[in-house]
């Protein structure tokens, strides 16, 4: 008697609204599975459309292509013989759910929409959909007609079911409910449910992996059972990132591990597990089985088809695996790099521009493009067609074949120092020995006489020439100055972007990289519309102490021993008069605090949600080794001040890769209003209020101990 199957997961790299491209990975990943031996086949949530569709969910083309290519799927003899399981927007009764589809030889077996709508951070799905709240109920769902002419089915279950096939029970639970404080495996194991399929749309961020695996094993180590997760994987079309991480586990242990960054746009694991393990697993567990005899039946799809095999005995079962984290430094390197790579090849650009200062930032965003061009090489060694053909359109070479990712980072990536009469010598040879080390196509050019033909038309106009602080002037004139500097650079970067292909003879335009961290844009610590301003930011959404850690990890990993000096050297934007020749300037003076103090603050005032009293109260403890209560006070007063006042900049942030939970990205991921009442005379005076008791009572106290 069979009692073994073998099951299947993906990573898909879906694109919202590519329902062409859509179909054909899912066509992939079925096939793959099959040939595996899989009886069972689990994809990604929302894979026919992509799951960022946004706003285009409200569109009725959504919902008709979604079921065009479902319909195909029907009709393809690669989906016989195997229980498919896909997810798609479906419209019933005239609301819009998240669904899965589960369908086996032209017959649809379940349709089952998502009961817990992910809403927070980046993800708004109860904007777009309705919860599925009657637990453990169906309703009839009355197919379209061009759906009902292919399955000769009227009806079909829609509800909260789950799958009863000739040898186990499958349920689904997707994304959001694995992270719900009650997940619906719980009830469903303890109903019977051998194997639970987890369809997710979840984003990467730096740190986040073990969550999500943690999760998945915990899930199985109380409730035994086979766990399978699948998810979408690279840039879909907008700021997030996912990551992949598809994975089987069983009863605690993780049995199959997929990549969390990779090139290849169709990824399936596949893994053998007996069920009799499960069985034994529950059996020995008597709260469980206390429990079970208790729990509330789910109503039960009757599936006349087995997973397993009668004769499965010499069939060998998978082995646990030990789950690969990446390190900091390698999570950095990979994730944003694929995420460019995406982009690049998406939008049909011909390569990047950057402005390279010779300082971490830009030197991070240079190593972040030059971690792409290995990654390209390493998928075309490895056979990868898709990118080789991709690379061939973005060098529009037909013949061309990548093998040095120095040589295929000068084809892709210019790079270029804008020098003004305040950039040191020392911040250009930087840029230009890590360029040449990377093997980007470098430019060096001089900006003052823009900058002189500027300032002499606002001369011109007012009769006025505004002078340095170092020279005499006033810290408006002071910052004016900076700015123009700062503002003319992002107008020759798009210049050149839009040209330097064609004055090289070649096809096309470059995107504009921009490289602000995510420290300096909570702070408002740039300028807007200077080169901050660009087509994407691959760094936008980490933090400077994380840029450090990556730039210290390429100089290991690629050899790069310019990023040696660029580490060793305060950062600086270089846009006020040198002393001596020598950089005066320094972002942390500037900014009034260290980028460390920043990313606290950055933490306290998104992660754990502290306005300025709370931040001052969690912060007395943290520091209280290191500063007074007046000092706390000081820096807390000082950062919500230079924030509140800068927040306006967050509104034309460039569009960056998200990679932190305390990212201020005006756009969906941290709504708050833009003009703020910069003083905080209430919340400050509950904090001053504060520091006179603390310091009144540390008086008394030293009074009573003379």
């Amino acid at each position: 008697m069979g009692r073994k199957v073998t099951v299947a997961t993906c990573a898909l790299n879906q694109w919202a609204l590519d329902f062409e491209g859509n179909l054909q990975r899912i066509l992939k990943s079925i096939e793959i599975a099959k040939q595996k031996g899989a009886k069972y086949r689990l994809g990604p949530e929302l894979e026919i459309c992509g799951y960022g569709c946004w706003d285009h969910y409200y569109e009725s083309d959504t919902l008709l292509h979604s079921l065009q290519v479902l319909a195909a799927l029907l009709e393809s003899p690669v989906t016989q013989d195997i229980i498919c399981d896909v997810g798609m927007p479906v419209m019933h009764r005239n609301v819009r759910y998240n669904c899965r589809v589960i369908f086996l030889n032209r017959k649809i077996l379940l349709i089952r929409p998502k009961m817990a709508l992910a809403n927070e951070g980046n993800y708004r799905e109860q904007r777009w959909f309705t919860p599925w709240s009657r637990s453990r109920q169906t309703e009839e769902h009355f197919l379209p007609r061009m759906i009902r002419d292919l399955t000769k089915q009227e009806t079909v279950p829609f509800g909260d079911a789950v799958l009863a096939t000739q040898d186990t029970c499958i349920g689904s639970e997707i994304c959001e409910e694995l992270w719900m404080p009650h997940s619906l495996h719980i009830d469903m194991g303890l109903d019977g449910v051998e194997i639970f399929a987890n369809a997710s749309g979840s984003h990467h961020m730096l740190r986040k992996a073990h969550a999500r695996v943690d999760l998945v094993t915990m899930a199985t180590t109380k409730n035994g059972g086979i766990y399978l997760l699948a998810n979408q994987k690279g840039c879909d079309g907008d700021r997030l990132y996912y990551d992949g991480c598809a994975m089987i586990a069983m009863n605690g242990s993780v049995f199959a591990q997929g990549s969390q960054f990779s090139l290849d746009d169709v990824e399936v694991l596949t893994a053998t597990l007996d069920l009799e393990d499960v069985r034994s697993y529950r059996a020995e567990s008597s709260s469980r089985n206390l429990a079970a005899s208790r729990a509330s039946p789910y109503p039960r799809v009757k599936v006349d088809f087995a997973l397993s095999c009668h004769e499965d005995l010499l069939e060998p079962p998978s082995e646990p695996v030990e789950w690969k984290y990446h390190s900091i430094g390698e999570e950095i390197s990979l994730g944003p790099a694929c995420w460019l790579w995406d982009f690049l090849r998406r939008s049909q650009q011909g390569g990047f521009f950057l402005p390279l200062s010779g300082g971490v930032d830009s030197a991070a965003t240079a190593c972040l493009v030059y971690s792409m061009c290995h990654q390209v090489c390493e998928a075309v060694k490895n056979g990868n067609q898709e990118v080789l053909a991709d690379v061939r359109a973005v060098i529009n070479q037909a013949s061309y074949t990548p093998e040095d990712p120095r040589e295929l980072c000068g084809r892709v990536l210019t790079t270029c120092y804008m020098a003004s009469e305040n950039s040191s010598q020392e911040t250009s040879d930087r840029a230009r020995d890590l360029a040449q080390q990377i093997g980007s196509h470098h430019i060096s050019l001089g900006i003052d006489p823009a900058v002189k033909a500027v300032l002499g038309i606002f001369s011109l106009v007012t009769g006025r020439r505004p002078l340095f602080a170092a020279h005499g002037g006033s810290s408006r004139e002071n910052l004016a100055l900076q700015n123009v500097q700062a503002r003319l650079r992002m107008v020759i970067a798009y210049l050149f972007a839009q040209l330097s292909l064609w004055s090289r003879d070649a096809r096309g335009g470059l995107l504009v990289l921009g490289s602000t961290n995510v420290d300096e844009s909570l702070l408002g610590y740039l300028t807007k519309y200077d080169c901050s301003s660009a087509d994407i930011n691959p760094i936008g959404g980490i933090s400077k102490t994380d840029l450090r850690t990556f730039i210290q990890f390429c100089l290991q990993r690629f050899q790069l021993p310019a990023l040696q000096r660029i580490l060793a050297t305060p950062p600086t934007a270089e846009l006020e008069p040198l002393a001596d020749g020598q950089v005066s300037q320094t972002d942390e003076k500037d900014m009034g605090m260290t980028y460390a103090e920043l990313s606290i603050f950055g933490r306290l005032r998104k992660t754990a949600k502290a306005g300025p009293y709370s931040m001052f109260c969690k912060l007395l403890h943290m520091w209280r080794d290191a500063f007074t209560p007046r000092q706390v006070a000081d820096k807390v007063e000082h950062f919500f001040s230079k924030y509140s006042t800068n927040r306006h900049k967050m509104t034309t942030l460039t569009p960056a890769y998200h990679a932190e939970s305390y990212s201020p990205d005006d756009n969906r991921f941290d709504l708050r209003p833009f003009l703020y009442r910069a003083g905080w005379p209430w919340q400050f005076r509950c904090i001053e209020s504060q520091v006179l008791q603390l310091e009144r009572r540390e008086r008394q106290h030293l009074d009573s101990a003379d």
